[in-house]
């Protein structure tokens, strides 16, 4: 059996994926600043290339700002299913090379190599995996290894653009300690802000402070961090299954083949459940839709798709796959809803809209349902439907 501090951890992350698989397409935007996202002053920034982050430009920026500070940027629209399909391809690579391995959004794994090292060098066989990927695919990776996934992922930063870096066990701290507090995962802006008007810019003098203070001052959030900032981690590598999901499904009181309530109740369901991916901050690539008949006899269609948490998107699919499925005009007792292959990366809602009024209308109504129910907001064509009581499995296997 192999301790905390015996493990080995490595976390690898593609270097600008999205900027990446664009420059793939189009060598012109080599060495150029480059945006993802829409051209429209309305837009967002989706990413941005280490070349435009020069200028103070950097994800999730208004488009018109960013444009402002580096005006001869390059803009590409982005490619959700070329982001989708490099995903997937090096997520098999590392699925045939890795025996355990977390996937944590589309462009972002960690890896369990504990106890490898009695039979070749952890770091060697991490430099050939990125190799493999960069010969494999075209794209820059960098990764980092220590004893855990905290001080992992920070050595992983500082090894990019591209590159590698291994924190030795027992220089966790002194390596931290020398970097500015925004560097450690849990420390977003206003935390760093209010660090800083207590002095505090280096790890170094989080490291040093009684972790007493810091519960005091940012509840048990506190306690993470300066667990963080120490170098102590014990949360393990999760394996990866592309068979997690979250579904829903519905009985009818009496079978049905009106097809404007079965439409209804297909967007209510769909929507609840993207609604429930924002939450807890996943990703769906893949959707499937059920319908079962009055003799029981139960069908299912199936797609997969580009990443995605946006309801306007899913719907549509739902809806069309709905229309696939039902060709037998019998009368139906259930339809279901299913989003699997789920990954971290909520924040990316950002990248499947044009338009900034799009992202804040959905973060606008994601709030009113925290705050008033889930059935508080809804599409009009599920609004007349009676209150239903729908049942998510998050995160279960189906």
């Amino acid at each position: 059996m192999h301790g905390l501090d015996d493990r080995t951890i490595v976390h690898m992350d593609l270097d600008t994926f999205f900027v990446s698989v664009s420059r793939l397409q189009n060598s012109v935007l080599n060495n150029r600043p480059v945006l993802v996202g829409s051209s429209s002053d309305r837009g967002v920034v989706a990413s941005c290339s280490y070349e435009a982050r020069k200028f103070g430009v950097h994800s999730a920026m208004p488009m018109k700002l960013a444009k402002r500070l580096c005006p001869e940027a390059v803009i590409v629209r982005g490619d959700y299913e070329q982001y989708s399909y490099y995903s997937n391809i090096i997520t098999e690579i590392i699925n045939e090379n890795t025996p355990v391995y977390e996937k944590t959004s589309i462009d972002e794994f960690y890896l369990d190599l504990t106890g490898m090292d009695r039979f070749f060098g952890c770091y060697q066989w991490a430099t050939e995996l990125r190799d493999k990927i960069q010969n494999e695919t075209g794209l820059p990776i960098s990764f980092g290894m220590s004893k855990n996934k905290t001080v992992s992922k920070v050595a992983t930063g500082e090894a990019k653009p591209n590159g590698k870096k291994e924190v030795k066990r027992g220089t966790e701290k002194t390596f931290l300690g020398a970097l500015h507090v925004n560097k450690i995962p849990m420390i977003g802006e206003k935390t760093s802000h209010l660090l800083r008007t207590m002095g505090v810019e280096k790890v170094k003098t989080l490291q040093e402070m009684p972790v007493e203070l810091i519960e005091n001052l940012l509840g048990q959030n506190g306690v993470l961090i300066w667990k963080k900032a120490n170098g102590i981690d014990t949360s393990p590598v999760i394996p990866y299954s592309e068979r997690k999901s979250i579904s829903t499904e519905e009985t009818f009181e009496s079978d049905t083949t009106d097809i404007v309530q079965l439409r209804s109740v297909l967007i209510a369901m769909t929507e609840k459940l993207c609604f429930q991916m924002r939450k807890e901050e996943k990703l769906t690539s893949c959707i499937t839709v059920k319908i079962r008949y009055s003799n029981f006899d139960t069908h299912t269609q199936q797609e997969r798709i580009a990443y995605t948490s946006c309801d306007h998107t899913l719907i549509k699919k739902s809806v069309a796959l709905f229309e696939k499925l039902y060709q037998r005009r019998m009368l139906i007792r259930l339809v279901g809803v299913r989003f699997s292959h789920l990954v971290q990366g909520g924040y990316q809602i950002n990248l499947f809209e044009d338009s900034e009024e799009m992202i804040k209308l959905y973060q606008a109504m994601d709030r009113m349902r925290k705050k008033f129910g889930e059935d508080k907001v809804q599409r009009a064509v599920a609004a007349g439907l009676r209150k239903r009581t729908f049942n998510p499995f998050n995160g279960k296997n189906s």
